[in-house]
């Protein structure tokens, strides 16, 4: 392989010890630089990197996605950073992402996520950026009933031939190289949007913004089994971290307007979701969750801020 020391790996870890052994494995053998920065693990995480020899940070408390991010970028000194989630497996094409961001005006690069069969994941690996309706679709539960929708299929961007290289908007961050100089414009990750969520949809915007290129390209392949982490969040925390992430991407890129009707629908969605789940949870767990996610859309959308 060529010219990959001037790739420098970043995995963001919490609780991944069951995955980051073949993760490593697989990032150490393209003979990029690898750095883990870890977020407070409790499984024994942090000693399957050390007994990788791989460098690590591990944080005493966890510094949320974006901040974890930063720091590994910050470690590092090499031009291009592959961000590359714990639950990835790259399995080859490092030097098309290389490639790809030998023009300047590239800011970053997703390759294609298969599952265990193979099979891409298409609605995941590359979507649009999301727009006031996709949100509003997601929150008011359409996109679960009808799925194809127009809205949905758009944003999903189901309408792509993947097996060509294109320009998107917004591929997956667990398999995204980004050019140094892009990040450093940029300001780097927003590490606003804490623990997680919406912090790669931002970055990537802003990068749109600022004249810059994304794009895709489908001969970088990693296997990617997803979720892991994010199941180890208690239900209440993970629908409370999704929505303050996802209402402060509307405030800081929708219009006021859009912003709004954005809240309100998180506000009826969440009314519609505990009125769904307490019967079939046979808990009123529901109230508790979404009546903080109801209290974070109305401060934002009377007081403008979900504090």
């Amino acid at each position: 392989m060529t010219h990959l020391h001037e790739i420098g790996i970043v995995i963001v870890t919490h609780d991944s010890a069951t995955h980051i052994g073949a993760c490593l494995d697989a990032a150490v053998a393209t003979g990029a630089e690898v750095i883990v920065v870890d977020n407070a693990s409790q499984d024994g995480t942090c000693a399957e990197v050390e007994r990788r020899g791989v460098r690590l940070i591990a944080n005493p408390s966890n510094a949320g996605f974006a901040g974890a991010v930063n720091q590994g970028i910050r470690a590092l000194r090499t031009p291009l950073l592959l961000l590359l989630n714990p639950d990835a497996i790259i399995q080859s094409g490092l030097e098309s992402l290389r490639d790809a961001c030998d023009d300047p005006r590239t800011a970053a690069v997703g390759g294609m996520l298969v599952d265990d069969l193979g099979k891409p994941q298409v609605g995941f690996m590359v979507r649009r950026f999301p727009s006031p309706a996709a949100l509003c679709l997601e929150v008011l539960l359409v996109n679960r009933l009808w799925p194809g929708n127009p809205v949905n299929w758009h944003y999903r961007c189901l309408d792509l031939n993947y097996t060509a290289p294109l320009e998107v908007e917004q591929p997956a961050g667990a398999f995204l190289m980004i050019r140094r100089d892009a990040w450093e414009r940029l300001g780097g990750f927003d590490e606003s949007f804490h623990p997680l969520w919406f912090e790669d949809v931002d970055f990537l915007k802003r990068a749109q913004e600022n004249g810059y290129r994304i794009c895709y390209t489908p001969r970088a392949v990693a296997k990617h089994t997803g979720g892991h982490s994010i199941r180890k969040i208690s239900l209440e925390f993970r629908q409370l971290y999704w929505y303050r992430s996802l209402l402060k991407y509307a405030a800081k890129h929708f219009p006021p307007g859009s912003e709004k009707i954005v809240c309100l629908a998180v506000i009826i969605g969440s009314v519609v979701r505990t009125v769904l789940g307490i019967p079939h949870q046979r808990s009123l767990k529901p109230i508790a969750v979404y009546g903080k996610v109801v209290r974070l859309a109305g401060r934002q959308l009377f007081f403008g801020t979900a504090g």
